[in-house]
């Protein structure tokens, strides 16, 4: 019996079954199926986003939006979704343009992924499935759609960058990185960062190469001290290459002085929340299984190390360890922006699984095997994925109906449960008041206020301090470290006068008696009890009750950024 020919014997050749373009084009079309029917994806910031992008559009022609709302546009590195969604909702309505900007991120993903590793590698190497599962990282999970789609974009503009080198066309791709790059670094500065990175990676071996006499990629050089110099110079070089993506750090600069641009930079080094982050790179509903998932991802890097079989390749493996560098240099705040660490995380892990590749010599036999176990691991996946949206989308169905008796242009206060710890599976309802602003044109207390940040800051006056996010946020008890408010102190002594409606969701158990003065118009679950939901309209003649006794401000609150 004759053996199965080496993998790398068919690179001329007719590509295996997980190397066509047809798989590529599946695992994409895959990639969105979580999102299918849910009508509003549930991601944590999405509907805040939402809400922001309906005083966006209606702001101009609804008069009592300025009333409650400040929103000017200005130049910042946080626009992804804000200038997408313009053409989107003229051609599809609000809702189901957001829809079908965010399914074609994680496709976006996917085939950056596949795209760099076919460019690297000559053939996508089976391993790299495996990475497919990422494109629904804990960051996408948040909401963080700007990031997201910058992330998606920045992958396939590194696979276009690495293409144009193999194709000999520099000059073309300087030129063409110009404004690509201010284009990318306009969706999510991030984004532009990270392409930074990469195509520094991809240029330092390029130029190492080139110094080094190495013709074909993968040929080991003989490391030498006298190599420093030329080391030194690919690094000069490397950094010249990449002058075409700098004109952002203009731009950058021009954001960052403004005269209203606020935010704090601190929490720096935080060891443990860094181990947590990759950790939780697939966090999403069932934590042993989301766990579990990213010990395989580990178990794969691991065995590019230690299995003679298979290798990295230098310029993939010398990126994820710049974007990791990055990672554990950052702090978790930056300018206000939380999780700017964990954001990093899950692509950083995307970058190394995708370096990995076959030695020579590795039969049919063996990378299919490979194959076939990534394409296991990458339905599974996305099938708990899609198992896990669905029944999100449910809770939210059950929460929106009490929109059918919200009148158009209410002033709505809106508290949402939450508790001290932190749940592995999160509710996904933070902001899903700002639901009402989107398909109500309803005040809501839950967006966000930071100057220089996002396009939209509060103005309500009279909202005092149940004016912007947090707000929303309600628990049973005072928690440490965090501005939310127990829900019989916010129920006491939110200013009636500035609302006309309360719309709990799913809020901690409370006095019923906290409801006087408020009328119940839709209710789930019984007056007070843990889980209950109600809209409630205020009785403006009714005065509101006293404070209970057993709770009292603390003395100072550290906020959770």
């Amino acid at each position: 019996m004759n053996p199965a020919p080496p993998l790398t014997s068919r690179l001329e050749g007719r590509p295996y079954w997980w190397q066509t373009r047809r798989f590529v084009a599946v695992m994409a079309l895959l990639a969105i199926v979580p999102l299918l029917r849910p009508v509003i994806p549930p991601l944590v910031d999405l509907p805040g986003h939402m809400g922001r992008y309906r005083v966006q559009l209606s702001i101009a022609d609804q008069p009592w939006l300025a009333n409650w709302y400040d929103f000017h546009w200005q130049l910042i590195g946080n626009l992804g979704l804000d200038l997408a969604v313009i053409p989107m909702a003229k051609l599809f309505g609000l809702e189901l343009g957001v829809k079908l900007i965010v399914m074609a991120i994680p496709a976006l993903i996917v085939t950056g992924l596949l795209w760099i590793a076919r460019e690297v590698h000559g053939r996508i190497p089976a391993t790299a499935l495996f990475a497919l599962p990422l494109a629904y990282s804990y960051p996408f999970q948040f909401g963080f759609v700007n990031f997201m789609l910058s992330v998606a974009l920045a992958l396939n503009l590194f696979a276009w960058w690495l293409r144009l080198a193999r194709q000999g066309r520099l000059g073309f791709r300087a030129a063409l990185f110009v404004p690509l790059s201010c284009a990318l670094w306009v969706c999510h500065t991030v984004g532009w960062g990270m392409l930074a990175v990469f195509a520094f990676s991809a240029e330092m071996i390029r130029q190492h190469d080139r110094l080094f006499g190495v013709a074909t990629p993968g040929t080991r050089v003989p490391w030498r001290l006298g190599d420093l110099r030329r080391w030194g110079i690919a690094w000069i070089r490397a950094g010249i290459g990449v002058v075409p993506l700098a004109l952002p750090l203009a731009l950058m600069a021009l954001w960052r002085s403004g005269e209203h641009v606020g935010g704090q930079t601190f929490d720096w080094f935080n060891w443990q929340a860094k181990f947590q982050w990759l950790l939780m790179v697939l966090r999403d509903r069932w934590m042993a299984f989301d766990v579990a998932s990213t010990a395989v991802l580990m178990l794969i890097l691991f065995r590019g190390f230690r299995d003679p079989a298979i290798e990295y390749s230098r310029q993939l493996g010398l990126a994820a360890l710049f974007l990791l560098a990055v990672f554990l240099l950052l702090p978790r705040v930056v300018f206000g922006s939380a999780y700017a660490d964990m954001r990093l995380a899950p692509f950083a892990i995307a970058i190394a699984v995708i370096a990995i590749r076959p030695r020579r010599g590795l039969s049919f036999r063996g990378a299919s095997t490979l194959a076939v176990a990534g394409l296991v691991f990458v339905v599974v996946r996305m099938g708990a994925t899609t198992v896990s949206y669905w029944m999100f989308a449910d809770s939210y169905s059950r929460q929106l109906a009490a929109l059918d008796h919200l009148p158009p242009g209410a002033r709505l206060v809106s508290f949402v449960g939450e508790t001290c710890h932190n749940q592995w599976t999160m509710s996904r309802l933070e902001h899903l008041p700002a639901i009402a602003l989107e398909r109500r044109l309803a005040y809501t207390n839950d967006q966000w206020s930071m100057a220089g940040a996002q396009l939209l800051t509060t103005r309500y006056r009279a909202a005092q301090r149940y004016a912007h996010d947090p707000s929303q946020i309600v628990t049973s008890v005072q928690c440490p470290r965090e501005y939310w408010r127990p829900i019989s102190r916010s129920l006491a002594r939110f200013p009636r006068d500035a609302f006309d409606y309360v719309w709990l969701i799913r809020v901690p158990s409370y006095d019923p008696a906290l409801e006087q003065g408020l009328v119940p118009v839709w209710r789930s679950g019984e007056p007070g009890a843990t889980g209950s939901s109600a809209l409630l309209k205020v009785d403006h003649a009714i005065p509101p009750p006293a404070m209970p006794d057993n709770i009292r401000p603390p003395a100072r609150i550290i906020p959770r950024a």
